[in-house]
Formats: C-alpha cells, sequence, structure tokens
C-alpha cells in the first residue's frame, strides 16, 4: 500500500511530466530502445526487392521458386534503474536536492517504459544494495517503483557503484537498458562498469549541484562531508580558495568523463538548477543518429 503522501507527490510528477512523456519522449523513446532482437514470424514468397540474405535456400529446393525467412522486432524491454540513494544526493542548494530530481528521472524513465510496454525494475544503492525490485509491467508495479525511489530511507551513507553493476548482473538474465542515475562521486568502478556495459546498455545519469562546480564569495563556510561526516571550514573571501576549489572540481568532472568514455557509456548530464528535458532529448537524438 502507497502511502498518500507519496501518491500525492506520484501524481504531481504524473501530471508535471506526462506531455513529456505522452508528446515528446515517448515517440523517441521506441524508436531508439528497439528491443533485444529480432524473431522468426514466417516463410513467404520472395518479391522483388527483397534481401537476397534473406532467402530460406531449403524452403527455395523443396519448393521449385525463391522463399525466404521474414523477421519481426522483439519489441519487449527490460529497463532497470540504478538509483543512487547516498548521503551525498541529499545535497542541493537551487531549487531542489540531487536526490529528489534523480526519483523524479526515475519517474520519467518509468513512465516511458511502460507507455512502450516494457518491463520496469529498480536497484536503490548506497555502499550496499538497499533495496531490489524485480522487473515486470504495468501501471500499477511502475507506481510502486516510483514510490520507492520517492520514500526510500536507505541505511548506508557511502557510494559504491561498483557493487551496483555486479549486483545487476547477477540478478539480470537477459540483456536490459540500465539507467544508472548517480552523482558519480565514488571510486573503483570503471571495470565493473565495463563489464556491466559489454551485458547490457549502460547508460549514465549524472546528476550535479551548481555548488559543486563553483563556490560563492560569501564569507567563511564550514563544510560537511555528507558521506564521512568531515567537516572544514574556508574562506571564500579568498580568491585562490574558490580557484583550487573549482580546479579540484573540474580535475574530478574530467576523471569521471573519462571513466564514463572508456567504459563506451553514453551519458546524459542533468543539473539541480536547469531543466532536465533538454538533456533527455539531446541523449535521444544522439541515440537516433547512431541507428
Amino acid at each position: 500500500m502507497i502511502p498518500d503522501d507519496i501518491l500525492k507527490m506520484i501524481r504531481r510528477i504524473d501530471i508535471r511530466t506526462r506531455h513529456m512523456v505522452n508528446d515528446v519522449l515517448g515517440g523517441q523513446y521506441e524508436s531508439v530502445f528497439k528491443g533485444q532482437g529480432m524473431e522468426f514470424e514466417e516463410v513467404r514468397e520472395y518479391q522483388p526487392g527483397d534481401e537476397i540474405r534473406s532467402i530460406d535456400w531449403n524452403v527455395t529446393a523443396r519448393m521449385g521458386r525463391p522463399f525466404l525467412k521474414k523477421y519481426v522486432e522483439e519489441r519487449e524491454l527490460t529497463v532497470m534503474l540504478l538509483l543512487d540513494a547516498s548521503a551525498s544526493t541529499t545535497f542541493g542548494s537551487v531549487k531542489r536536492r540531487k536526490g529528489e530530481l534523480s526519483a523524479e528521472l526515475c519517474a520519467v524513465i518509468a513512465f516511458s517504459a511502460i507507455k512502450n510496454n516494457d518491463k520496469v525494475g529498480l536497484i536503490i544503492f548506497t555502499d550496499r544494495i538497499e533495496k531490489y525490485v524485480p522487473p515486470q509491467k504495468g501501471r500499477r508495479h511502475v507506481l510502486r517503483v516510483i514510490s520507492e525511489a520517492l520514500s526510500f530511507e536507505p541505511d548506508g551513507r557511502g557510494t559504491d557503484i561498483a557493487a551496483a553493476l555486479e549486483y545487476l548482473n547477477r540478478v539480470t538474465i537477459r540483456r536490459t537498458v540500465a539507467f544508472l542515475i548517480s552523482d558519480f562521486l565514488a571510486a573503483d568502478y570503471e571495470r565493473p562498469l565495463q563489464i556491466a556495459n559489454r551485458r547490457h546498455d549502460v547508460i549514465a545519469l549524472t546528476i550535479t549541484d551548481p555548488r559543486e562546480l563553483e563556490l560563492p564569495n560569501v564569507g567563511i563556510l564550514e563544510l560537511e562531508d555528507a558521506e564521512t561526516g568531515e567537516k572544514i571550514q574556508i574562506d571564500t573571501q579568498v580568491r585562490r580558495v574558490r580557484e583550487a576549489f573549482q580546479r579540484l572540481a573540474s580535475e574530478k568532472a574530467q576523471q569521471k568523463s573519462r571513466i564514463l568514455r572508456s567504459a563506451n557509456v553514453d551519458t546524459i548530464d542533468v543539473f539541480t538548477d536547469k531543466p532536465y528535458i533538454e538533456p533527455l532529448l539531446k541523449f535521444f537524438r544522439m541515440r537516433e543518429r547512431r541507428h
């Protein structure tokens, strides 16, 4: 039973994103994620213009005239949402926290998937696997997935992306489309990411807050690492302090991009202070051009 307050949140997200899912992303989702492969439909007589490679030579020999095998695309997909619920996702300096944005992105992807009759599953992780919801079809199931994404209270505080990817490989047999939604403030996940992306279609949704990239000039600040609890005081009025912070943030961002590129993982960069529709559309257009 989904609590009333979570149902209200889901309804708000549904209303806010319905046009996006139905009119904007729906068709592009279907055209980009075309299914797991091809399945045999029928044998029919060859017609001018048909692919010669599709000719069924055994049937052709028996019938004395050319026949070919016709295949149709397997439409059904399994979509897995890997949601980072570590303590760093509770941070947000502008419109909303990273975790809230991540949960809404889960909802948009899940609604798009069920619109195309795909299965949706969920893995919530921190420095451990917190929750696993096996993939199923249907609106009721998707409402449960979104409810978990919005309301789950994790036990862990750190981030172990490698463990989440390894768990994905253990619990899924068939190839899936796996959306990894995280701020990627983690280490030692490059090799597991490469392995997972060979088996699945892994897509990285990176969540960033602008204050993680640049400090404002507001005097002395006490900063706390949400995952370790470590605290430091810095004077943001000092220019070299702000520049050092920005330089370190830039290096981390470049390292993250390098890891994702080396694993051949497509990336959607989303920021807490900007609408996410344009990055999603940019991703779908890029996938369409590639196909």
